[in-house]
């Protein structure tokens, strides 16, 4: 019996990207193969919570509620085989199907409907963050984040896909064009920028990226989840 180990599982409205307001099942696996300083999930990352559960079990879940879009997200779900068969299981059910990841790794024979993808920028390397004492997951973090192959692959995979940008400081800004150079098979409405943090913004702290939107056609990405229910776990 194949099984998947699981963070979390919930109901809530999707708060990021193109079906933002949607309600749905979201699946959190457990493990990530980086480690962003500013990780707003840590119990599937740095310090990761599991339950191995069964996909039969997690299907007859998520059938259980009215919402028919299913979040597969993590951590890095792409790390487990076991997202394969889940995702035929729930395509199955007549489910939407959107994979969240940072597009580092591919899992061939997934199904999804919405690739929801997160390069990872230097702004997320933990750079003498206490709990890499050491510094090798820095340097682990550093090497794995950006890998062109898997991300191209990753926005070919699906009929469609997102690109979100976590951003800090408009310096940002140099980095994903260099970023998206390298990529191919996406639209300019596909490229998302979302402020960093797990607050709501001052719009004064915002506007440098309202305003490169604006000019370049990308998407402001807000969470709208921090906005209704905070940072709370479960939302």
């Amino acid at each position: 019996m194949t099984t998947l180990p699981i963070s979390e599982t919930f109901v809530s409205i999707q708060g990021e990207g193109k079906l933002t307001g949607t309600p749905s099942w979201f699946c959190r696996l457990s493990g990530c193969n980086l480690r962003c300083t500013w990780c707003d999930t840590p119990y599937a990352s740095w310090n990761p919570e599991k339950a191995n559960r069964s996909i039969d079990e997690l299907v007859t879940e998520a059938l259980a509620h009215p919402a028919r879009h299913a979040v597969l997200t993590g951590g890095e779900p792409m790390m487990f085989k076991g997202l394969i068969p889940l995702s035929q299981a729930l395509a199955h059910e007549g489910f939407h199907i959107t994979i969240e990841t940072a597009g580092t790794l591919t899992l061939p024979g997934l199904v999804c409907h919405l690739m929801s993808i997160s390069p990872k920028l230097a702004n997320s390397t933990p750079v003498d963050d206490p709990r890499d004492p050491g510094g090798a997951w820095a340097k682990r973090h550093e090497a794995r984040r950006l890998d062109y192959e898997a991300l191209n692959e990753c926005i070919a995979s699906a009929p469609d896909r997102q690109l979100k940008f976590v951003v800090s400081t408009p310096s940002d800004l140099d980095e994903i064009d260099g970023v998206l150079t390298n990529l191919r098979g996406y639209a300019p409405s596909d490229v998302m920028l979302m402020p960093e943090g797990v607050t709501l913004p001052e719009p004064s702290r915002v506007d440098w990226i309202v305003e490169t939107c604006m000019k370049r056609g990308w998407t402001y990405c807000p969470r709208l989840h921090i906005a209704l229910f905070g940072d709370t776990r479960g939302t």
